[in-house]
């Protein structure tokens, strides 16, 4: 019996095998007759109560007793910072594991887990990885005032351009403004670091466009600075991006949070027909891989696409009906340009 259980076990499993938003690693053991415990962890109550609904409908006669599953998510969560300039996301607990993805200065990350110096957390749209502890910090971030639309904003320890060097602050972070001397910006970073950087490298968060035209010229003219940054697989910033990366950037720019990969990007919004405007996500893919979905571009406007391509190695514009592959890949598009904007304080 307890052979049939692990099979039943097995199945309910693969509704969560998609280890980027689903955590479900559960065992089963016989205690009596009648009796079976389950062992291991799952990212949440509702989880558990999926695995245990499922083997208690099919096996009515049996006890399952959970009290061995340990689940990740608490009743009052715990948060993290991220005080470096920029932290790798990882599958595993190593630096030599997968890059999934990166996070950047003062992003919250959820606790679910600490393991030998790494902790894996969970991301406001439930993205999943780890990250090493050194650079997270217990101190929330300072309520955000700017979002740094320059690709990488030097900051130094003076208001002025020959003043010694302390960090690089990079594009997409979300920063707290103290004090303005001209044309400079005074930053207090996540992890009790400081300095100044040029005025114009932020982007005030009250003044971000909130139309659907003014979102879509702003996506476009921002795209064309990334134009020559080089394909980096998990890759967010303009020290290398891939695909989803600068998806997700462009719209963070514009006050808009969207999922991190391009087939959950594919999967969140409903289709989308021609012509395209600019912002509008363009998706390719095949039946060769195990996701349909594998590529996304940014429209702007029509089949003219801007995107992250591991084949060219970097950010370039293309037409699509130009481009054999492209043209032939092509699986449909989505917008996220007139979705709400998002928490900023919770970034």
């Amino acid at each position: 019996m307890l052979a049939q259980i692990q099979v039943t076990l097995a199945k309910v499993k693969q509704d969560f095998s998609d280890s980027r938003v689903h955590h479900c690693d559960v065992a089963v053991s016989s205690v009596a007759e009648s009796r079976y415990r389950l062992t291991g962890m799952v990212l949440d109550a509702a989880a558990l109560t999926a695995v245990t609904a499922i083997l208690a409908h099919q096996f009515p006669t049996f006890t399952f007793d959970t009290n061995a599953v340990q689940v990740l998510r608490r009743s009052s969560p715990a948060y993290l910072t991220v005080s470096a300039n920029l932290a790798g996301y990882h599958r595993q607990p190593s630096r030599i594991s997968e890059r999934v993805s990166e996070v950047l200065n003062g992003q919250v990350l959820e606790k679910l887990l600490e393991q030998n110096g790494w902790v894996y957390v969970r991301q406001q749209d439930g993205y999943l990885g780890w990250v090493y502890r050194p650079y997270l910090t217990e101190t929330p971030p300072s309520p955000a005032t700017h979002i740094v639309h320059a690709l990488v904003s030097l900051l130094r320890a003076k208001p002025h351009p020959e003043a010694p060097l302390v960090s690089r602050v990079m594009g997409g972070t979300m920063v707290s403004v103290t004090t303005v001397t001209g044309s400079w910006a005074h930053l207090v970073l996540a992890g009790e670091r400081d300095g100044w950087v040029p005025l114009a490298d932020l982007r005030d968060l009250t003044t971000l466009p909130g139309d659907e035209n003014g979102r879509r010229q702003q996506m476009a003219q921002d795209s064309l600075r990334f134009i020559g940054v080089r394909y980096l697989w998990g890759g967010c910033t303009a020290q290398g991006i891939d695909c989803s990366g600068l998806a997700q950037w462009l719209h963070r720019q514009v006050g808009i949070s969207i999922p991190r990969d391009a087939d959950i990007q594919f999967a969140a919004q409903t289709a989308i027909e021609p012509p395209f405007k600019p912002g509008d996500l363009l998706f390719f893919g095949s039946g060769q891989s195990h996701r349909s979905i594998t590529h996304v571009g940014i429209s702007l406007g029509g089949w003219r696409t801007i995107h992250s391509s591991g084949p060219r190695n970097g950010v370039y514009e293309d037409d699509v009906q130009a481009i054999r592959w492209l043209r032939e890949s092509f699986m449909g598009a989505r917008s996220f340009i007139n979705e709400p904007g998002m928490d900023q304080e919770s970034q």
